[in-house]
C-alpha cells in the first residue's frame, strides 16, 4: 500500500513539473542566477564594453535541485565583450535544462551600448544598451509522464504506452528576442564611493513560444540593480548590491554583501559574502489592492578569488523556501569566471567601480 501510494505521488510530481516547465496556457518565467553581477549582458545590456580593458570574457555555470529533482537544474553560459571607443559591443550564448523532460531553452544574443559622459571632469556616465537574438525552446515528451498514464495493473505505476491525451504541435520553437536597458555609472579613482544604478527590460517583443499552437507570450521581465564600491581602506573594500526582478507574477528580492581584501604578498584579492534572495512582491498588486510579504527564499554564501586578469567566484545556495523540509536546506551550486584583457594593471585597491 506504501509503495503504491510513493508511486502516485511520484507521478503526481512529475506531472505537475511538466506543467510548470512546458509554456502552453501559463507565461514562464526566466533562469536567475546567484552571480548576476558576473554575467553583465544578461543584467543589463547597457553594460556592454563597460569596462577598462581590451576585451572580456565571461562563463558561468550553475547546477540546482539535485535534493529532489531526478533532473537537476543547469545552467550555462559564456559571453564577450569588448569597448569600441564610447561604444560598446558583445554576444552571449546561454543554455538551461530543466527536469525529467530535459526541457531546454537555448539563447543566442548580440548587444551594444553607447557610454554618454555627462560631465567635463568623465566621472558622471549614463550608458544605454540594447540587444536582440534567437531563444530555442524545446521538450522531449516521450520522456514525461501524465496523470492519465497510471495503471493499478501489477501493483500500481506508470505506463508511457498508453496515450497521454496531448495534442502539441511541436516539441522545440525558435523565437526572436529583443531587450534594452539603461545604466548610470559614478568612476572616480579619488572617491571612496562609486555608485551605480541600471534599469532593463527582456522580451520587449512579446515573442509567441507555445508548443501547442496557442497565442502564448513571453512576459517582459523587468531587472533593477543598484549598487556600489565602498573604500575602506588600502585593503578593504565593500560592494553592497541589491536587484529587483518580476515577471508578471513571479518576483525577486536579491540583497547583498561582497567584500574584498588586498593580499600585498601574491597582488590579489580575496572575496566573500551573503546574498539573500526573497521572492514575492513588495509593492502592492493593483489588481488586489494588497501588499504581499516576501518570502525566504535563499541563503548563499559566495567566495572567491581576484588574481591578475582573472575573477574567480564560487557560490552555494541554502533553500529556505517552503521547500525546505523535502530540499534539506540544499539548493544550488554556481561558478563563475571572468577573463580581462587590460590596458594597464589594476592599481592597489581601486575605487572606480569596474563594471
Amino acid at each position: 500500500m506504501f509503495m503504491k501510494r510513493s508511486k502516485k505521488i511520484r507521478g503526481a510530481t512529475l506531472s505537475l513539473c511538466a506543467m510548470l516547465a512546458i509554456p502552453f496556457a501559463m507565461p514562464a518565467q526566466d533562469f536567475h542566477l546567484t552571480h548576476y553581477d558576473a554575467a553583465k549582458i544578461y543584467l543589463n545590456p547597457s553594460m556592454t564594453g563597460m569596462f577598462d580593458g581590451f576585451y572580456r570574457i565571461h562563463a558561468n555555470y550553475r547546477t540546482q535541485w539535485n535534493a529532489i529533482a531526478s533532473k537537476p537544474f543547469t545552467t550555462g553560459a559564456v559571453a564577450f565583450d569588448m569597448p569600441v571607443k564610447r561604444f560598446g559591443v558583445g554576444a552571449q550564448i546561454m543554455n538551461n535544462r530543466a527536469g525529467a523532460g530535459n526541457f531546454n531553452v537555448m539563447s543566442l544574443m548580440l548587444s551594444g551600448a553607447y557610454d554618454l559622459r555627462i560631465d567635463q571632469a568623465n566621472h558622471h556616465h549614463v550608458a544605454f544598451g540594447i540587444g536582440a537574438g534567437v531563444i530555442q525552446k524545446s521538450v522531449d515528451f516521450a520522456k514525461l509522464t501524465w496523470d492519465v498514464q497510471y495503471t493499478q495493473a501489477n501493483g500500481g505505476g506508470f505506463d508511457n504506452n498508453i496515450n497521454n491525451g496531448e495534442q502539441y504541435a511541436n516539441d522545440a520553437a525558435w523565437i526572436p528576442d529583443a531587450h534594452a536597458g539603461a545604466l548610470y555609472y559614478f568612476a572616480d579613482e579619488k572617491s571612496r564611493i562609486n555608485p551605480f544604478l541600471g534599469i532593463s527590460a527582456f522580451h520587449v517583443n512579446r515573442p509567441n513560444e507555445s508548443f501547442y499552437g496557442y497565442d502564448n507570450r513571453l512576459p517582459v521581465r523587468w531587472v533593477m540593480h543598484l549598487g556600489g564600491r565602498v573604500g575602506i581602506s588600502e585593503l578593504i573594500q565593500l560592494q553592497p548590491r541589491f536587484l529587483r526582478m518580476w515577471q508578471t507574477n513571479d518576483r525577486e528580492t536579491v540583497i547583498g554583501l561582497l567584500g574584498s581584501y588586498y593580499l600585498k604578498e601574491s597582488d590579489a584579492y580575496l572575496l566573500l559574502g551573503p546574498t539573500v534572495r526573497l521572492s514575492g512582491p513588495m509593492f502592492s498588486d493593483a489588481k488586489q489592492a494588497t501588499l504581499g510579504p516576501l518570502e525566504d527564499d535563499a541563503l548563499a554564501i559566495e567566495m572567491g578569488l581576484k588574481w591578475r586578469n582573472f575573477t574567480y567566484r564560487v557560490s552555494y545556495d541554502f533553500n529556505m523556501s517552503t521547500l525546505q523540509p523535502v530540499s534539506s536546506g540544499r539548493g544550488g551550486f554556481e561558478l563563475s569566471v571572468i577573463y580581462v584583457a587590460r590596458r594597464t594593471q589594476p592599481v592597489v585597491a581601486p575605487n572606480c567601480p569596474r563594471l
